[in-house]
């Protein structure tokens, strides 16, 4: 018996092996992201299998392009995906930041500490880092003013390809978020519909008060513009009526057979007389609206829209007051059109935008459900990251106009935290004291990145930044000298420290609070483990023939 093992169909690694292979995989997932963060961070290309081509800075799009193996940096790649649909910004310093986690752990493992000591501090100090951020770095939106909200999604936009032109699509995104915001506070971003339309210069790009379709008229006789807009939203075909599959009509003289054609077309002509006499002007279907039907509504003066995509139709329905119509059938067996399904609209107008022809349905004043951005620009890449830096900021705008609290960027909230979390760990008399002091050192990481990737001495501006931090911690209360030189933190184009709070480089509190929290649990998550089994595949049992 003594020479059986444990038998593993599979292979093996534990302790020490594991963890340096885990903080290697992480590592190399951070390192990809690293050189893309903060204003002068630079893009990645990205080409998939069939050639296409993606360029872009945003950490979430870069992991979610990566075809990653390693279960460890799956655990990143879903943490990056997780910040981006929970804040919509600060995906590529959650990623770096719990890379420099992991790395720290291990290095203490390594010495000697037990993972679970490491655990139980990273969580203190995850615990304090939220307390001190929401106490003492965070300020009130209110209290700024207008001001804040730009200056928010300005530097959101400062590390993307909009940089330049922050300021145009920064006030552009403020005023989207407050023309859908509810009167309960919430702010829907799906309402905010970004249309891509190639050529001129991103600064061409406009915002309108309504809904933008890509599409256009059934007929180029019907009229281009048309005001006072009563519109029917349909969910199906308005095209020349035909009997059901497996319906037999047996004609016995051929002039009845030209009144079964008549009938199918008068059928057609009863609809769209229907639609057009409760008063509707505009009619959108998601389904197909044939020539024979286009004839009619040109007749009648309509104007008519055909594959109107269904979540378009929603938004639309919702902006104009409309009802949806599936089905013109009554109780009685008769069809009818009712007249309080119709919505109203301003105006509606087709207007060519670059190559394509657009549809702009322009809202009755106090309809504010929907609003468009049409997005001008060089080319397509271009285009879509335009899209991706702009959806970026509105999701970060919505976050600071909910939560109603912002923080200074550029570095001041980690700096400050670092050296808090210094002194909190030098009065802890447990073991917890060397993780909380690694957790501390590795929140400097942030800064270090930023300097490093504006080619500026990242000991150096640390050191000015710790220097200044630790002054104003230590300092008494109420005492001016210090006053606001909490909110210090990195001018990268300049090469020194500053006041960043008036330097208008402000991010929601919300974003560093879960990046924080999301970096650490997920570096937690992967410390945890110290043993990993492959299994191998199993081996169908073929068949003995005998």
């Amino acid at each position: 018996m003594s020479g059986i093992g444990v038998g593993i169909i599979g292979e093996r690694a534990q302790g020490m092996d594991v963890r340096v292979a885990n903080t290697t995989a992480v590592q190399a997932i951070a390192n990809i992201v690293k050189t893309s963060l903060g204003p002068q961070g630079l893009d990645k290309m990205l080409v998939d299998e069939i050639g296409d081509i993606c360029i872009t800075n945003d950490g979430a799009t870069i992991l979610r392009q990566l075809e990653v193996e390693h279960p460890a940096a799956q655990v990143l790649v879903e943490l990056a995906h997780l910040q981006d649909r929970e804040v919509g910004d600060g995906t590529t310093s959650v990623v770096i930041l719990a890379g420099e986690l992991l790395k720290r752990a291990t290095e203490l493992i390594k010495n000697k500490i037990h993972p679970s000591t490491i655990l139980n501090g990273y969580k203190m100090a995850m615990r304090e880092s939220t307390k001190y951020i929401t106490d003492k770095l965070s300020l009130k939106v209110a209290d700024l003013g207008t001001d804040a909200m730009i200056s928010v999604a300005r530097t959101s936009m400062s590390s993307k390809l909009i940089g330049s032109e922050s300021e145009f699509f920064a006030t552009m995104a403020v005023k989207a978020c407050n023309h859908v915001k509810t009167e309960s506070g919430k702010v829907p971003v799906k309402n905010i519909h970004i249309m891509k339309a190639h050529g001129q210069s991103s600064l061409e790009t406009k915002f309108f008060e309504g809904y933008v379709l890509q599409t256009s008229r059934v007929s180029q006789q019907m009229k281009q513009r048309v005001d006072g807009v009563k519109v029917a939203c349909l969910d199906m075909n308005l095209n020349k009526f035909r009997l059901g599959m497996g319906t037999m009509v047996q004609i016995d003289d051929p002039k009845n057979l030209e009144k079964v054609r008549q009938k199918e077309m008068d059928i057609l002509k009863e609809r769209i007389n229907a639609i057009t006499a409760s008063g509707a002007n505009l009619i959108l279907t998601t389904k197909a609206l044939d020539d024979m039907a286009a004839k009619y509504l040109v007749e009648a003066g309509a104007m008519g829209l055909r594959r109107v995509e269904k979540a378009d139709m929603r938004r639309i329905a919702r902006l104009t007051g409309a009802t949806i119509v599936t089905t013109f059938a009554q109780p009685d067996g008769s069809e009818a059109f009712d007249k309080s399904s119709l919505g109203e609209l301003e105006s509606v107008y087709e207007e060519a935008v670059g190559d394509n022809d657009f549809v702009f349905l322009k809202a009755a004043k106090n309809k504010n459900s929907s609003c468009s951005i049409v997005l001008r620009g060089a080319n397509e890449y271009m285009l879509d990251e335009i899209d991706r830096s702009l959806h970026d900021s509105l999701c970060v705008i919505k976050r600071t106009m909910e939560s109603g609290t912002i923080v200074a960027g550029g570095g001041a909230v980690e700096v400050a935290l670092n050296i808090y979390l210094e002194n909190f760990a030098a009065k802890l008399s447990t073991k917890e004291q060397i993780a909380i002091s690694e957790f501390a050192d590795a929140l400097l990481v942030i800064p270090k990145v930023l300097s490093v990737n504006a080619v500026q001495d990242s000991a150096e501006l640390v050191a000015k930044l710790r220097v200044l931090h630790n002054a104003v911690q230590n300092a008494d209360q109420g005492d001016d000298k210090y006053k606001n030189v909490e909110f210090t933190g990195l001018d990268l184009l300049e090469g020194k420290v500053r006041d960043n709070l008036k330097a208008g480089v402000l991010e929601p509190a919300i974003s560093k609070i879960k990046s924080i929290k999301f970096a650490t649990e997920a570096a937690m998550t992967i410390i945890r483990i110290d043993d990993m089994i492959r299994l191998a595949p199993e081996e169908e049992e073929q068949m003995q023939r005998r």
